[in-house]
Formats: C-alpha cells, structure tokens, sequence
C-alpha cells in the first residue's frame, strides 16, 4: 500500500519553486503529509568585486540564520492548515537534499524542473537532476514551472504511467497503481518500442513493427497479472520521449509516472531516457 507521509519540497525562494506550492499543498492535504520546506546554499558566494567572480566565503551559521529566518516567512499562507517543518542548511543542494531525505525517511521530494522560454525542452537544472539520480525515494518534478503556471494538473485525474516492459516495469505500475486508487484516478500504461535510425524502411516491415508491439504487449500483460493491476495499455512505436510525451497529451494526462535508471542501461530501455521525457512532459512527472 502507497503511504506518502513524508514531503520534501526544496526552495531556493523563486517564483518556480514557489509556483509548485499548490501540487505539494495538494499531495500533502490528499495523504495527511507532513511537508519539509528546505532550503539549501552553497558556503561559498561569488561577487562582483575585485576580479569578476570573486569566490567570498561566508560563515555559514550567520548564512544558516538568515535562511532560517527567511524560510519561516515564505509560503506561510499556502501551507496554513498544514503540518510544516522548515529547515535551513549550508552546502551542496542536490547532497544535502538526498541526504537529508535518506535520514528522515522521506516518501515523495517535490521540486520544479528548470527551464524557460523556447529553449525550455533543453534544459534540466542541475541540483533537479542530481537529486534524480541519486534519491532513494520517488522525485515529483514540475514541468519547468514558469511565473505563473497552471495548477489544473494539481488534482490528478488521468495518470498515464510509461514503462518499457522489462521486470524493473512492475513496481512503477504497482506505484502508479496504488496512486490512482488512493486519488481516486484514471491509470493507464504506456510503453514505446524504439524505431532504430538508419534502418533502411523495408526492413521494419509492418509485420515485423506488429510482432514486436505484440511481445511488449506481452510481456506488460504478464507483469499486469502478476501484479494484480488492471488498466488499460497502449504499445506504440517511434521515439521514446517524444511519443510518451504525445501519448500524455492525447490521455489528457495530469500526472506521468516513470522509472529512473542510468544511462548507460541497455540502448532503448525507458529509463535511460529519463531525463528527456522529464524535459518535454506537458505534465508533471514523479520517477519511481
């Protein structure tokens, strides 16, 4: 049974941290979650006097205080109502927010992508993607929050869960699974078998495109029944993160529900392509 008694929200006091404030108001008040409103930095700072880009080093207890006592000013009227802790600390982020995380048992990290403009599909910031590879626990990313951005997708209604068919696919199903149960969502499964480029056409006949969607099919059925989840799939074929990322629109999908792994996994395979769906998403996404 899914239990998301924990949240770790990480802010760094932006108008995109602070725009993802009603998806962990949501998730927390869904669950009866404790959140952690936690910011992190660097004892070093870099200023523009003297040589340009200046390393000052400042104390980091005084650096501790101020953030701590700025923290205990921000999103207090968002959280009302909420059971929220709020802590401070000095060092790397994305360490600092895995460690911290590990420790206390953290069930769910909420934090934005980053990512503006018509350049947003490139980008993934650092300390989001450090603290996706190295968690221990499910990361909630928001899909490059802007300004201002939506919060249609704050009450999950359509989840589309994206897998690719190997057994590492059944806790993610069980994850989404259990999720869409517990809000009250629709789930469906997506997988997507990779064309190869520089196949000549002929070669990936229709017969052969058919018999490969039918073992994936298979093969995800199987796992499905194993885990006793029934919702219902769709097997495509074509580029990884852009087809998930197309399936999630025409599912009018809320949330995206993916595995993380690393990149240098078998050429094809879902999780080595993360970080791209992630990018391209038009909805948020928790990697399992």
């Amino acid at each position: 049974m899914l239990a998301i008694k924990h949240i770790l929200f990480p802010t760094d006091f932006s108008e995109r941290t602070c725009g993802a404030a009603p998806f962990v108001e949501s998730m927390a008040k869904r669950f009866q979650a404790q959140v952690t409103l936690m910011t992190v930095a660097p004892p070093l700072w870099y200023a523009a006097m003297g040589d340009v880009g200046t390393p000052v080093y400042i104390d980091p207890e005084e650096l501790r205080a101020d953030l701590q006592s700025r923290l205990e000013r921000t999103l207090v009227k968002e959280f009302a109502g909420l059971h929220v802790e709020r802590v401070a600390e000095v060092g790397d982020p994305a360490e600092e927010i895995t460690r911290y995380a590990h420790i206390q048992g953290v069930d769910l990290i909420m934090m934005p992508t980053h990512g503006y403009g018509p350049f947003r599909h490139l980008l993934l910031g650092s300390v989001t993607a450090k603290v996706l590879h190295d968690s221990q626990c499910p990361v909630w990313t928001g899909t490059h929050m802007e300004a201002s951005p939506g919060t249609e997708h704050a009450n999950p209604r359509n989840i589309v869960c994206a897998v690719d068919g190997t057994p590492k696919s059944a806790p993610i199903m069980e994850w989404a699974s259990d999720f869409a149960r517990q809000t009250g969502a629709q789930m469906r499964i997506v997988s997507v078998v990779p064309t190869l480029e520089g196949w000549p056409e002929r070669q990936l006949d229709r017969e052969l495109a058919a018999e490969v969607v039918k073992d994936v099919r298979a093969q995800i059925a199987t796992l499905q029944r194993e885990a006793g989840i029934d919702a219902p799939l769709c097997v495509a074929m074509g580029n990884i993160s852009g087809t998930v990322r197309d399936e999630a629109r025409r599912h009018d999908a809320d949330l995206l529900v993916i595995g993380r792994g690393l990149l240098h996994e078998t050429f094809g395979r879902l999780r080595a392509h993360s970080y791209a769906i992630i990018r391209q998403a038009p909805c948020p996404v928790v990697s399992v």
